[in-house]
């Protein structure tokens, strides 16, 4: 079965439900770690979700994983919606998919390194957006912005994903091979 890019049928729809949900729970349940002297980051192993489902089914399904996800965590933590976070966390998803073509086995080193390093990307671009929103929407000056939302949050998203992100990749790996795929 060849794989595109940007298809979005009835399987992605279920995928991405999956993934929103799985990263609002899990969120849900860091949420109340906050970083010390940062404004409102977390300490968040869920966000490796929106990064696997992208990397597994596209960048489509990790991006609703990640914002869709987000929304559902902070709903659920009493947050309210932060709307530039939330696409921030999407991009997050979208942009580690965009590696999707490329993962075949999922193990491979050479695939690992891939999905990483555009998992970082995609949280170094995710979290630059949503930081420097604060500027306008809550009128942080830029020192607040790099210091207290964008360092704490993407060095964090980044150390999870490059953790965790292998972790799953080989266990989806596994899965398949049992499972004939």
């Amino acid at each position: 079965m060849q794989k595109k890019l940007w298809k979005f049928g009835t399987k992605e729809v279920v995928y991405a439900a999956i993934g929103a949900a799985l990263y609002g729970i899990l969120g849900l349940a860091t949420n109340l770690l906050q970083l010390p002297s940062a404004g409102n980051v977390s300490i968040r192993p869920a966000i490796v979700i929106p990064m696997f489902f992208g990397v597994v089914f596209g960048p489509i399904v990790g991006f609703i994983s990640g914002f869709l996800g987000n929304i559902i965590s902070d709903l659920l933590s009493g947050y309210g919606l932060w709307f530039w976070w939330d696409l921030g966390n999407g991009l997050i998803g979208l942009i580690s998919g965009l590696i999707f073509l490329r993962i075949v086995t999922y193990k491979s080193g050479k695939e690992i390194v891939l999905a990483e390093i555009f998992g970082v990307i995609g949280v170094v671009v995710g979290m630059a957006l949503a930081s420097i929103s604060e500027m306008w929407v809550s009128g942080a000056d830029i020192k607040t912005v790099i210091f207290g939302n964008f360092l704490p949050s993407a060095i964090t998203d980044a150390i999870w994903g490059l953790i965790l992100l292998p972790i799953l990749m080989i266990a989806y790996a596994a899965v398949n091979k049992r499972s004939g795929r």
